[in-house]
C-alpha cells in the first residue's frame, strides 16, 4: 500500500512546534484507506497534551491509529480539551480531556510498553460515537495520586483524635490554621478527608471488620516526627498500625474515569493497566460489544499507597451485545470489581398524545441517557416488580433538563400508568461473561450485576470485603435495573470474603424495592451456583431473597480460621420468599451449627439432599 508522509505542522505553528514535534519523534502517515497513522516517541518532561490535541484536530474525518513507542509520556491539563460532561456514577461538570476522540469509524491506540503519566484533574481518554475502538499495551499513572494515606500511629477515643503518619512522599498537603489542605495540585484541594477506609500494612487489603466512614475532621495539627494529629470523634476508630486511606469529600471525589466510552461499539482493550484513576478505571455507557482481555487495575509495584482507582475497576451502564472480561486482574479499588446494570426511570405524570414525563432518580445519573428513539421499553407497574409482557417503543424524547424527560410512545399507557411506576430499557441489555479473572483486596463487591440476558461467571479467583457476587436490581435509591433470568456461577475460587463489619455472603441476591412494591414478590430467576470452591471464615455462602429457580450444587465449602466470624452463628444458606430452590451434592467441612434457614414460602418447594456435612 502506497503511503504518503505528511506533516501536521502549518506555517503559523512556527519554529516552536517544529522543535517540540521533532524532539518527541512525532510522525504521521495517511494511507489510501483514509486512516491516519501517527507515531510517537517519548521525551522526558515534554507535555504531550497539546501535541495529542493537534493530531486529533487535524484528523477529524478519518480513522485514527496512534502508535506509542515504549517509554514515559507526560500529560498536563493546561491545554487539554475542556467540555461539560454528565458521567454516570461520577461528578458532573467541566472536564479536562486529554484524548477526546469522537465520530470515528475506527480508532486504535497501541503500544508495547508506553507509560502514560497524568497530572492533576484530567480525564485521560473519552471515546464518543466511535464504531470500532482498540486500545492495547499502555499503562496509566498519576504523577501525584489523589489520595491521602497514612499509618495510624495512635488513637485516643476519649479525647477524640488519631495520629497519622503520611506514607506517600509524593503527596502534596499542607496544614494551615488547623485545617488540612490536600492534594494541593494546581490550586485544587479537598475540603475534608472525606470517605476513609483502613487497610492492613502488610497485605494492603481492607482491615477485617473494617468500618468505612466519612471523615469530617474538626482540627489538624502537626506533631513531631512527621505526625499529624487529626481531631474527630468517631464511632469506630481504625486500628493502630493500619493504613488509613482517604479520598476526599463526596462532591469532588469522583472526577472522571481513566477510560470512558460513550455510544461506541466493537471495543477491545488488551493488556491495558490502570494504576490510578480519579474515579473508575474503565467506564462504558450505551456501548455495544466490549472485550477486556488481560486488563488490570492495580497498584504500582512498591507503591506506598493502598488504593488504585478511587471507584469501580470496571462499570457498564446501559450497554448491549456481548461483554467479555477474560484474564483480567483488579485489586485495591475503592468500589466494585465490575458493575453491570441498566437504569430505571420513574414515571412523574402521564400527558396527552402518548406522552409520559419521567425522571432520573439518583444524583449520579443526572444528565445521562436512558433511552433512544426506537428503543423498546418494559413497564414495571406497582405493586408488582416484575416486567409486564406488553412493551412500548420510544418515538420521541424531549429533554427538559438533567433530571426530567418527556417520552412519546407508540401507544398510550395513560389508563395504566401512575406516578412511581418504572420504565426499563429492553433494547439495551448485554450478555456478560467473566472468566479467569482475579479480583481482590478492595472495597465493596467483586461483581455486582443486573441484566436479564445470559450471565456466566466461571474460573475466577475472588476475594472481597463485602459480598463477592451481588445480584441487586433496585427500584429504590440507585434505580439500577434489571432482574436476572439466566445466571451461571461455576468453578470459581472464593477466599477471604464478606469480611467487613456488616453482614454479607459469597452470593447475595437481594433486590432493593421501594415501599410501593410487593416485598414478597419474585424478582430474580434461574441462578445456578455450581462446582465452586469456598474457603472462608465467615459463614454465609448463599443469602437470597425473592428468587425463583436457585440451584446450589457440587460446591466444596471449608471453614477457615484466619479470623473470628463477625456474623455469629448465621446459616450457610439463608432463603426468604424464594421458590424452587435445590441445594444438593455439596460438601461442608467446618463447625458452624446452622446449615440452612428458610421461611415458610421457600420451604414449599425447597429441595435439600445429598449434602455432606463434616464437623471436625
Amino acid at each position: 500500500m502506497k503511503r504518503q508522509y505528511l506533516s501536521i505542522l502549518n506555517r503559523k505553528a512556527g519554529h516552536f512546534w517544529f522543535m517540540v514535534l521533532f524532539l518527541v519523534g512525532f510522525s504521521l502517515t495517511l494511507s489510501a484507506s483514509e486512516t491516519k497513522v501517527i507515531h510517537f516517541s517519548p521525551r522526558q518532561g515534554v507535555d504531550m497534551t497539546p501535541i495529542i490535541k493537534r493530531a486529533i484536530n487535524q484528523s477529524r474525518k478519518q480513522n485514527l491509529h496512534l502508535i506509542f513507542a515504549p517509554g514515559n509520556y507526560y500529560f498536563k491539563p493546561n491545554f487539554a480539551y475542556a467540555r461539560y460532561e454528565a458521567i454516570i456514577n461520577h461528578d458532573n461538570g467541566l472536564k479536562k480531556i486529554i484524548f477526546p476522540i469522537q465520530n470515528r469509524e475506527e480508532v486504535t491506540i497501541e503500544s508495547e510498553g508506553a507509560e502514560f503519566y497524568f497530572h492533576g484533574r484530567v480525564m485521560p481518554f473519552q471515546f464518543t460515537d466511535c464504531k470500532k475502538v482498540t486500545v492495547e499495551g499502555i499503562r496509566i499513572h498519576w504523577d501525584i495520586p489523589f489520595l491521602f494515606s497514612g499509618e495510624v500511629m495512635a488513637i485516643n477515643a476519649q479525647e477524640g483524635w488519631r495520629d497519622i503518619k503520611p506514607v506517600d512522599d509524593k503527596g502534596k498537603w499542607v496544614v494551615r490554621k488547623g485545617r488540612l489542605y490536600w492534594p494541593n495540585i494546581d490550586g485544587f484541594n479537598f475540603t475534608e478527608l472525606g470517605q476513609s477506609l483502613a487497610f492492613t500494612k502488610d497485605t494492603k487489603r481492607p482491615v477485617d471488620m473494617a468500618y468505612g466512614f466519612t471523615s469530617h475532621e474538626t482540627k489538624v495539627e502537626k506533631r513531631p516526627g512527621g505526625i499529624l494529629r487529626i481531631y474527630e470523634k468517631l464511632a469506630h476508630y481504625p486500628p493502630v498500625g493500619s493504613i488509613l486511606n482517604s479520598k476526599g469529600d463526596k462532591e469532588h471525589d469522583r472526577y472522571a474515569p481513566a477510560f470512558r466510552a460513550v455510544r461506541s461499539s466493537n471495543i477491545l482493550f488488551k493488556n491495558v493497566v490502570v494504576h490510578h484513576a480519579l474515579g473508575m478505571g474503565y467506564l462504558f455507557e450505551f456501548c455495544d460489544h466490549i472485550t477486556l482481555d488481560s486488563c488490570s487495575v492495580l497498584l504500582e509495584k512498591d507503591s506506598p499507597n493502598v488504593v488504585s482507582s478511587t471507584a469501580d475497576a470496571t462499570h457498564f451502564a446501559n450497554c448491549k451485545g456481548d461483554i467479555l472480561l477474560d484474564h483480567c486482574h483488579f485489586e485495591n479499588m475503592l468500589d466494585d470489581g465490575t458493575n453491570v446494570h441498566g437504569t430505571y426511570v420513574s414515571v412523574i405524570k402521564t400527558m396527552k398524545q402518548n406522552k409520559v414525563r419521567v425522571a432520573l432518580m439518583h444524583e449520579e445519573q443526572l444528565g445521562g441517557t436512558f433511552a433512544q428513539v426506537g428503543d423498546t421499553l418494559w413497564v414495571i407497574h406497582q405493586p408488582n416488580p416484575d416486567r409486564m409482557k406488553e412493551t412500548v417503543v420510544v418515538k420521541k424524547i424531549t429533554k427538559i433538563n438533567e433530571k426530567y424527560q418527556d417520552i412519546t410512545l407508540d401507544k398510550s399507557l395513560n389508563q395504566l400508568l401512575r406516578p412511581g411506576d418504572l420504565f426499563e430499557n429492553k433494547t439495551w441489555n448485554p450478555t456478560f461473561t467473566m472468566s479467569h479473572c482475579v479480583i481482590r483486596d478492595h472495597r465493596a463487591r467483586n461483581v455486582i450485576i443486573k441484566t436479564p440476558k445470559r450471565i456466566v461467571i466461571e474460573d475466577n479467583d475472588f476475594s472481597s470485603m463485602m459480598s463477592s457476587i451481588l445480584l441487586r436490581g433496585e427500584s429504590f435509591y440507585w434505580f439500577e435495573s434489571g432482574a436476572v433470568t439466566d445466571v451461571l456461577i461455576r468453578n470459581n475460587h472464593f477466599t477471604h470474603s464478606a469480611t467487613c463489619a456488616a453482614p454479607h455472603a459469597i452470593l447475595y441476591v437481594t433486590p432493593r424495592l421501594g415501599k410501593e412494591y410487593d416485598a414478597h414478590a419474585i424478582y430474580d430467576r434461574n441462578i445456578r451456583f455450581v462446582d465452586n470452591v469456598i474457603e472462608n471464615y465467615q459463614p454465609r455462602i448463599i443469602w437470597a431473597y425473592n428468587v425463583d429457580g436457585l440451584t446450589v450444587k457440587g460446591n466444596k465449602i471449608t471453614q477457615t480460621h484466619e479470623s473470628e466470624s463477625s456474623q455469629g452463628d448465621a446459616p450457610l444458606f439463608e432463603l426468604h420468599d424464594c421458590a424452587h430452590v435445590r441445594i444438593e451434592n455439596n460438601t461442608y467441612l467446618g463447625s458452624h451449627a446452622e446449615i440452612i434457614e428458610s421461611d415458610a414460602a421457600t420451604k414449599k418447594t425447597l429441595l435439600f439432599k445429598n449434602n455432606s456435612i463434616n464437623r471436625p
